[in-house]
């Protein structure tokens, strides 16, 4: 008899997310559920929620929210977290398989016997502007200035990796920048959808340093999808190899950039809890 329960939890270098699973328990997913069941006073307390898998004519897919309620387009240790949970609950007996986001397709591979050290191809970078989006003429987003509402303005770097990414270059970076600065990057006018910022120190060539603010979430202790943007920021500004190691709060992960433009990223994940909502969290 298998036992089923409403939500899984796991943390990739502190980012954390639940798993919920539409085959095993029904779940009204509104914004309002969304951002209670995310609260870390009043309900579970997650980076998101994690929605599947739904199999559509023998494709696998994942949705993803953030804990303001909105829908992410792809995260990089959300895919690692949910790959992990396919092959925790035998979805998976493959060591390598695909998983579709609106982001786009991403490929995972365990790396070790329990899944608990993971690759993920998360695809190619685009410094296009309308594919990113930012407004404004036709052109790459590469060290232009980004003037801020508070009097402030930064060099940025923007691209796309399935999600909008703004990387800011600074000599040194801080939680408190990030907190000070992250509100005013996430909602500029340039950008129509929001975007991710990252603070970036470039320690060598194949070490950097992160802090991150994340579009419907703030501030992150770590993030997949960030490490691949500012790693490929930092490559396209010349100032760091093919493989770069990522320095966060949480921890670190590994970022390679292939011959053929996709990006791998390599982490470890690990579970934290599973379990029901209360009748009266949701009503």
């Amino acid at each position: 008899m298998i036992m089923t329960c409403d939500f899984y939890k796991y943390h990739a270098l502190g980012n954390d997310y639940l798993v919920i699973d539409p085959n095993r328990v029904r779940i009204d997913l509104t914004p309002e559920n969304i951002r209670i069941i995310c609260h870390r006073n009043r309900g579970v307390g997650a980076d998101g929620i994690l929605y599947g898998p739904d199999f559509d004519n023998g494709i696998l897919r994942l949705r993803i929210f953030n804990p303001d309620g909105g829908e992410a387009e792809k995260s990089g240790n959300g895919i690692r977290i949910f790959a992990a949970y396919l092959w925790d609950e035998g979805y998976q007996q493959a060591a390598e398989f695909a998983i579709h986001t609106s982001g786009g397709i991403v490929r995972v591979k365990r790396l070790d016997a329990h899944g608990r050290f993971i690759r993920t191809a998360m695809g190619k970078v685009t410094f296009q502007n309308d594919l990113i989006p930012v407004n404004g003429d036709s052109r790459e987003v590469v060290n232009e200035t980004l003037p801020l509402a508070n009097g402030a303005s930064y060099q940025v770097t923007c691209l796309s990796i399935g999600n909008p990414h703004c990387v800011i270059l600074l000599p040194e970076i801080s939680k408190a920048l990030a907190l000070e600065i992250g509100p005013w990057v996430e909602n500029h006018p340039f950008f129509p959808n929001r975007i991710n910022m990252q603070l970036m120190k470039v320690i060598d060539r194949r070490t950097i340093q992160i802090e991150i603010w994340e579009r419907g979430a703030g501030y992150t202790l770590a993030s997949g999808s960030s490490s691949c943007a500012a790693v490929s920021a930092g490559y396209k500004l010349g100032l760091v190899d093919e493989e770069v190691r990522v320095l966060m709060p949480g921890g670190e992960l590994n970022v390679a950039i292939k011959p053929d433009g996709m990006v791998d990223l390599t982490g470890t994940v690990s579970k934290v809890a599973q379990g029901d909502f209360a009748a009266e969290l949701l009503r």
